[in-house]
C-alpha cells in the first residue's frame, strides 16, 4: 500500500504511525482510507506486537478537513453518508485492531483528531497538547457520544456547547491520561511502555484487547464470564506453559504465538 499522508516505523516488535498532512494534519477522505489500511493490516503481522499512533508537526490533528465538506454538497445524493461512514471506520479501525495501540498526543487533538486519540487503548499527552471538540464553532454538532463516555456529564456538555479545551495537565489530573510530559519525553514514554507491552506473550495480547473491546458495553456478570472463557483457552496455549515454566526456572519466556 503506497501511502502519502500516514507514515510507519518499525521498531522491536513496535509499529510507530506518524500522521504526515501538513499543516495540522487535517483529516482528508485520503488520509482515513490509508489509516484504516495500515491498522488493518496490523491485525495479521505477526512482527507487530503493540501499536503507538503520534504525528509529525506540532499538531496531532486538527481534525476533519473542512475544505472537503463543499465538495461533498457537490457530489449528490449519499455523499454525506460515505464521508460519515469513513469517519467512523477509521475510528473503528484503531479501536478494533487486535493490537494494543498507544497515543502519544504531541500537540491539540481536535473534533476527530480527539476521536483517534479516543479510539486508542492508551493515552499520552505532551503538555501543550489539548483536547475539544469545536465543531459548535463552525456551526455543527458532534462528539456528544465521545465526551460522554470519557468526562462526566457536566464537563462533557461544556465541551460540546462551548466548544471548551482541556489541556493535558488537566486531563493529568482528572486521571484521563497516563502521562503530560514535555515534547521531548513524550515518544521515547510512549516506546518505552510500547516494548514492555510487545514483551508479553502475542495471543494473550490478543485476546486482552478483545476482552477490553467486548466486554466494554457487556453487563459485569456476562463480561466475567466472557473473560473467564478466554483464560481458559489461553491456558491451553503452548505460550501459557511457557510462561508458567519461565516464571519457575527465574528466566524470560521465549513465546511462539501459539
Amino acid at each position: 500500500m503506497t501511502l502519502k499522508f500516514i507514515e510507519v516505523e518499525r521498531l522491536d516488535g513496535v509499529a510507530i504511525v506518524y500522521l504526515n498532512r501538513p499543516p495540522v494534519n487535517a483529516q482528508s477522505a485520503a488520509l482515513r482510507e490509508e489509516l484504516i489500511g495500515v491498522f488493518d493490516s496490523f491485525n495479521d503481522d505477526e512482527e507487530i506486537r503493540c501499536v503507538v499512533l503520534t504525528a509529525h508537526g506540532d499538531i496531532f490533528s486538527a481534525g476533519a478537513d473542512i475544505t472537503e465538506r463543499p465538495a461533498i454538497k457537490q457530489r449528490g445524493p449519499g455523499a454525506y453518508w460515505s464521508h460519515n461512514r469513513l469517519v467512523r471506520e477509521a475510528a473503528l479501525s484503531i479501536a478494533d485492531c487486535s493490537k494494543p495501540v498507544i497515543a502519544a498526543v504531541n500537540g491539540p487533538a481536535l473534533g476527530a483528531g480527539f476521536g483517534l486519540m479516543a479510539a486508542c487503548d492508551i493515552w499520552i499527552a505532551s503538555d501543550n497538547a489539548y483536547v475539544a471538540m469545536p465543531e459548535i464553532n463552525v456551526g455543527l454538532a458532534g462528539g456528544t457520544a465521545l465526551l460522554q463516555r470519557i468526562f462526566g456529564k457536566s464537563r462533557a456538555r461544556r465541551m460540546f456547547y462551548t466548544g471548551m479545551k482541556v489541556t493535558a495537565d488537566e486531563l493529568y489530573r482528572l486521571g484521563l491520561i497516563e502521562a503530560s510530559l514535555p515534547r521531548q519525553e513524550l515518544l521515547p514514554y510512549a516506546l518505552n511502555l510500547a516494548k514492555e507491552i510487545a514483551t508479553k506473550a502475542p495471543l494473550s495480547l490478543q485476546y486482552a484487547k478483545q476482552a477490553a473491546q467486548v466486554t466494554l458495553n457487556m453487563p459485569q456478570r456476562e463480561g466475567y464470564r466472557y473473560e473467564q472463557n478466554i483464560t481458559v483457552a489461553l491456558s491451553r496455549t503452548e505460550d501459557a506453559a511457557e510462561a508458567q515454566q519461565a516464571f519457575l526456572e527465574k528466566r524470560s519466556p521465549l513465546y511462539k504465538g501459539r
